[in-house]
């Protein structure tokens, strides 16, 4: 059986929301805030990937290729993670704006594009706790136990 360690994961989840936690802390339009919004967005992009990459992992368990699997969109890999309920439809709905958003970021350092992005992570951070707890659940050390 396969095994996660979604240890990074929650690590890259605890980090996004202190850096939260201290932009939102912070004087309005300073350096700090800047810093942290920084922070945040840069935060954003590493959580992701690090989702992802699991979500791959998790994905060998159910019986698909490695190789296709490096070669699938990240969407379709969404679609694969709610067919094997590593997701749920409304949580690929919001993955898919996550993803938009996170193309992004390669192409607009603007103020409205990190507002924009500001504004998705409260949601992002509970959906990066519910999938780090099905991962667990299902992959991870308690289910290796369970299974032995």
């Amino acid at each position: 059986m396969l095994y996660l360690n979604i240890n990074q994961l929650r690590r890259c989840m605890k980090t996004l929301d202190s850096s939260l936690v201290f932009y939102q802390a912070a004087e309005s339009d300073s350096i700090e805030q800047e810093v942290f919004r920084n922070a945040i967005i840069k935060g954003y992009e590493l959580t992701q990937e690090t989702a992802f990459k699991l979500l791959k992992k998790a994905l060998k368990a159910f019986g698909h290729g490695g190789k296709k699997l490096e070669a699938t969109p990240v969407k379709d890999i969404l679609r694969l993670a709610a067919v094997h309920d590593l997701l749920t439809l409304p949580e690929v709905e919001r993955w898919f704006a996550y993803r938009n958003n996170r193309n992004n970021t390669a192409h607009d350092y603007g103020e409205q594009f990190a507002n924009d992005t500001l504004t998705l992570i409260p949601t992002f951070l509970q959906d990066i706790a519910t999938l780090a707890d099905v991962l667990e659940r299902k992959l991870g050390k308690e289910a290796e136990n369970a299974s032995s």
